[in-house]
């Protein structure tokens, strides 16, 4: 049951978190390059919250957007 445990570990440490050490050790050198990951996850984010924006001003100037204030109808 050790090796069982310890070959979990084995997979986290030294294959799963690969890239992520190389990171660690790229942020000493550069530390724009070392987040790009963070800055691409920042971009698609803004992206999608602008598009989901704009589909909310869609909707409501189609008089489509149907607000209800309760979220349940127990709260009526």
């Amino acid at each position: 049951m050790t090796s069982f445990f310890n070959g979990i570990g084995f997979l986290f440490e030294k294959v799963l978190f690969l890239p992520m050490d190389f990171f660690a050790k790229l942020e000493l050198k550069n530390w724009w390059t070392a987040n790009i990951l963070t800055w691409v996850f920042i971009l698609i984010t803004c992206y999608f919250l602008v598009y989901w924006l704009k589909q909310l001003q869609i909707f409501k100037a189609n008089n489509e957007d149907n607000q209800d204030t309760t979220a349940h109808s127990f709260l009526k």
